[in-house]
């Protein structure tokens, strides 16, 4: 009697963009469990990393493409090969620790409300990565953030130590059911970079999911590694500064995007034009900081 094959629970979803060494370091970090799925979806990288994954990791699948086109793009390109009850975005340039997935994926099953949900991430050099517990840019927390205040859109602590909801989480690793990602119609393509992790659970909270943190289990993330924006990744990155301008004006644009989509219709537009004058001066200051 022929045995039935396994049905995928998990399908992991890596994109690339010249991080050879650290998405080789990512893969070699996964579980190997005969219900997850692996792809590597490569933007054009130009590093030997398409090389690479064929011959060290075979059993991955990979899609090399012609052209970087972002995130959003990039990670939607995975949408024929994806075959598992549950799909995790994950960075190229992070390492997963031991039972993390697996934890996750449980957590996952134990409670149908919840749609998206994630981990606690940390840098290399020991610190919380707060984009991964984040409140949404509401015209207030925007205000807050640009004046460098405190809000719940950029929260470095949380008082409770338990898993809880929140508001959004980072695309460095964002875990979501498929027939919810499917009925959201997966990443804005609208957005290159940054913007669209957050609207995707925006728009799962729209649909009646929770999006949840799990501090219990984490990931090491070497935060900036594509885009060279970020000391975290200094030393791993292979971004010059053509690519690093493209990845920062792509920050700041992601943010006039959320807003148009989501909050224009809904505030007076004196809102708008006073936080795309904040986000204008962010930019500037950003710029000439460098």
């Amino acid at each position: 009697m022929n045995k039935q094959p396994e049905k995928i629970k998990l399908s992991v979803v890596i994109l690339n963009h010249n991080t050879r060494d650290l998405l080789r370091q990512c893969l070699a970090s996964l579980p190997t469990h005969s219900d997850y799925q692996t792809i590597i979806v490569d933007n054009a990288s130009a590093d030997g990393s398409v090389e690479m994954v064929r011959k060290e990791f075979p059993k991955a699948e990979i899609l090399a493409r012609k052209v970087n086109d972002g995130y959003a793009k990039g990670n939607n390109a995975a949408k024929n090969l994806v075959k598992g009850k549950f799909v995790l975005f994950l960075n190229s340039d992070t390492k997963v620790y031991p039972k993390t997935l697996e934890t996750m994926v449980e957590f996952m099953e134990n409670d149908p409300k919840t749609g998206v949900a994630t981990c606690y991430v940390e840098l290399p050099d020991g610190k919380f990565y707060y984009a991964c517990h984040r409140g949404f840019p509401t015209p207030l927390n925007s205000l807050l953030y640009f004046l460098g205040l405190p809000s719940s859109y950029k929260s470095s602590s949380w008082q409770s130590n338990k898993a809880h909801e929140i508001d959004a989480c980072s695309g460095t690793f964002l875990l979501i059911r498929k027939n919810l990602l499917d009925k959201i119609g997966w990443f804005d393509e609208d957005y290159f970079a940054y913007g669209e992790d957050i609207d995707m659970c925006f728009r799962a909270k729209e649909l009646g999911y929770k999006v949840m943190f799990n501090p219990h289990v984490k990931i090491m993330h070497y935060w900036g590694a594509s885009s060279g924006l970020k000391s975290t990744s200094k030393n791993v990155t292979t971004a010059d500064a053509q690519n690093s301008q493209k990845w920062n004006h792509a920050r700041y644009e992601a943010m006039k995007i959320f807003y148009d989509k989501h909050y224009r219709n809904k505030y007076p537009e004196i809102f708008r034009i006073i936080i795309f004058a904040g986000i204008k001066l962010a930019n500037w200051l950003r710029r000439n900081k460098d």
